[in-house]
């Protein structure tokens, strides 16, 4: 099985993909190299090791075998999200409790005045399905769940789609009948518009060095519990980079990471986001403009 698996994803990595062995659950199939680390903190791979998730993910032949080798119980491929050449963004239209997630889409498409393409459609053993769309360079999607509309996920910059071919506990990943094969057509600009959710309006302006009001300090834990999917990590760091340089981090902390927790965050994770927010925040009011909302990019 590993062995046709691994087939499926060189196929994919000779067409510019970028891909990562997965297990029969659908999850990265090597394991973190730090899982032994008694409080890890958030690694891209900058360690030098594989084991990242999509951060492994690569088109090169040789390295795609070393992931597989590694995993030789992976059944199935993930491909990449939001990566150059593509910058795929993944339409995962579900079909189950009660929900269509292709019904929903072609409402879209009816009530916004837009065509949905003909792109590599991957079929799913629920009875679901995956459209891939190119997106443009520049833009960041992020990943969502019925953000868009009740059965339609959507997986772009740190997310990744199941590749045609994987297997999984519950069936196999397959091509629809007169899918193009490695082609995905460009994503509508309009379809596009609704996938880019609208900027968080912050909080109101701080003066730095002044302990925030109370108004102030429920509309920063505020701001990180209204975190969606994709945003949790960039608004729980901005908001606690606030909360330090008003003085009021190591009050306001435990709130900020409460909220995180609400909305789903692991508690590492939340507790590793807010310790890198102090350093910066300490580095910004020694060098004004150390610290800024774009330095770390989500993980949830």
């Amino acid at each position: 099985m590993a062995t046709l698996a691994l087939a499926h994803a060189l196929a994919a990595a000779a067409h510019g993909f970028r891909v990562i062995p997965l297990s029969r659950a659908k999850l990265p199939a090597v394991r973190s190299p730090h899982h032994h680390d008694p409080d890890p903190l958030p690694c891209r791979g900058a360690c030098g090791r594989i084991g990242h998730g999509v951060h492994d993910a690569t088109a090169d032949p040789e390295a795609v075998r070393a992931l597989f080798a590694a995993a030789p119980w992976a059944t199935g491929y993930g491909i990449a999200c939001g990566c150059a050449p593509y910058h795929l963004i993944g339409v995962d239209l579900d079909l189950k409790n009660g929900t269509d997630g292709a019904a929903a889409l072609a409402r879209l498409a009816r009530e916004h005045a837009f065509a949905i393409p003909r792109t590599v459609t991957v079929l799913t053993p629920g009875g679901g399905r995956h459209l891939w769309l190119c997106g443009p360079p520049r833009l960041s999607v992020p990943n969502s769940a019925g953000r868009l509309a009740p059965g339609i996920d959507i997986r772009g910059v740190g997310g990744y789609l199941v590749g045609p071919g994987s297997s999984t506990t519950h069936g196999g990943y397959r091509l629809a009948p007169g899918s193009p094969a490695w082609s995905p057509a460009p994503v509508p600009p309009v379809l596009l518009r609704l996938l880019r959710p609208p900027r968080p309006a912050p909080p109101r302006p701080y003066q730095p060095g002044s302990p925030p009001s109370e108004q102030h300090a429920a509309a920063l834990v505020r701001f990180v519990r209204d975190s969606r999917e994709g945003q949790r990590n960039v608004r729980l760091f901005w908001a606690a980079c606030r909360a330090y340089e008003t003085g009021a981090g190591a009050e306001l902390a435990p709130a900020l990471v409460e909220a995180a927790l609400h909305t789903g965050l692991p508690a590492r994770e939340a507790r590793a986001t807010v310790a890198s927010a102090a350093r910066s925040a300490a580095r910004r009011l020694r060098s004004p403009g150390a610290c800024s909302p774009g330095e770390r990019s989500g993980w949830g």
